[in-house]
């Protein structure tokens, strides 16, 4: 196959980026229908592999898959645009929702629409969440795996790291060994300059920060690349972290402010994590007005985004080897596996917090418990209108996404808070 040209790349990955509301279930789902389904540009082994590798990796597990899709294509070039075309349409519009939140407050308007995006979401995640399972889903081991991943993190809320490490030493040990190939032609890279290169990236504006006594902002910097190593399975599994610190330690915002920061940041297209750019331009401001609102907002994309480019340059170059090893490659299969489940789990997660406005938990457990006093029957009604342009009418994702939109802001004339 010819390679895309950079023009087609921008184009398909654009688009992605735009499009790639409601969290890594959509966002995954959304680039396979891309990126596998439309233009052909990766297979399905390809991509569930990169999808398994991009899990294991700390970070938006969403945005480095398309990094590593952009690499892959056209080298770091197209791994340079296709991440990055990911993350700025989200960072673009958290910033200028962040500025009209600190003048105006909460949108209530621009809320409501976007109960109507996230309705066509769910339709979304639901279809994704099929094609992935029936491609993945290989076996019973398969669907046991994907079943046990899922109710370790629905039911017992187990680290998501030690879910991927059980699923990986499984197929490790029950590896076929008889099925090894042999591997394929070594990509040219030089791996200690990659390290060294995106590291400097990485370190650099902290260093400065450091030099000029920045105290804030080398805090900002700090903390966001804290969180950058330890993000393991995206973003949900560092919110409580991230907001004790932020509000509780460092007393950068208020509980409410995170609040909705969370809501504004799961309502936007990108990387869920885009919730740093919004609490560090509501603490920026804090501390000293727009400008270092804007300060801290570069800061904490920098520090967030630089290393995804870093784990997927340096490791990128090696997946194709791992497949043909027999032992690592069922590693990688039963971690794709599990995979699915992890995605089930975030699907259901997010459905519950459009439907109920109060999503606790059952004691002892992290089984969610939705107050039904709670219910928003418009995002019910919402859904279903959704899933009836989606698969019944056949209309593309785009109109729909416009159309939700229009109907979740006219439903605010009519009551909806």
């Amino acid at each position: 196959m010819m390679k895309p040209s950079f023009a087609d790349m921008a184009r398909v990955f654009g688009r992605i980026g735009l499009l790639s509301f409601g969290g890594p279930a959509a966002q995954i789902a959304l680039m396979h229908d891309a990126l596998v389904t439309r233009q052909k540009w990766l297979n399905e082994d390809q991509y569930l592999r990169a999808l398994s590798l991009c899990m294991l990796l700390p970070g938006p597990e969403a945005m480095q898959l398309a990094t590593y899709a952009g690499w892959r294509l056209r080298g770091v070039a197209g791994g340079l645009l296709a991440g990055l075309l990911f993350v700025v349409p989200g960072a673009l519009i958290i910033l200028c929702l962040a500025l009209a939140y600190v003048k105006f407050g909460t949108v209530p308007l621009v809320q409501a629409a976007f109960l109507g995006i996230k309705a066509a979401v769910i339709v979304v995640v639901l279809q994704a969440l099929l094609r992935l399972g029936q491609k993945a889903l290989k076996g019973g081991a398969a669907w046991v795996l994907a079943g046990a991943a899922f109710g370790a993190l629905f039911v017992f809320g187990l680290p998501f790291p030690l879910i991927v490490i059980c699923a990986g030493l499984y197929g490790y040990v029950t590896a076929d060994l008889k099925t090894a190939a042999s591997p394929p032609p070594a990509t040219q890279t030089n791996t200690p300059l990659t390290i060294a290169l995106w590291a400097g990236l990485w370190i650099a504006p902290i260093f400065v920060l450091w030099i000029t006594a920045q105290a804030f902002l080398l805090q900002v910097g700090l903390f966001f690349s804290k969180l950058a190593v330890v993000t393991f399975g995206g973003a949900y599994a560092v919110l409580a972290y991230m907001t004790q610190t932020v509000v509780q330690d460092f007393g950068w915002i208020s509980t409410p402010q995170m609040i909705d920061a969370l809501g504004l940041a799961e309502t936007t297209p990108g990387p869920l994590i885009l919730v740093t750019e919004f609490v560090a331009l509501l603490s920026g401001f804090a501390q000293g007005g727009v400008w270092m609102a804007l300060a801290a907002g570069v800061v904490a994309l920098w520090v967030t985004f630089t290393p995804c480019f870093l784990w997927i340059f340096a490791a990128g170059p090696y997946l194709d080897h791992i497949a043909v090893r027999p032992r690592l490659s069922s590693a990688l299969n039963r971690i794709t596996s599990a995979v699915v489940g992890v995605i089930l789990n975030l699907s259901i997660w997010f459905a519950l917090h459009v439907f109920f406005g109060t999503v606790g938990r059952t004691s002892g457990l992290a089984l969610p418990v939705p107050e039904f006093a709670t219910l928003n029957p418009w995002a019910v009604v919402l859904t279903l209108v959704a899933g009836l342009l989606m698969l019944r009418v056949k209309i593309k994702l785009l109109p729909v996404l416009a159309i939700m939109a229009a109907l979740g802001s006219a439903i605010s004339f009519f009551g909806y808070s």
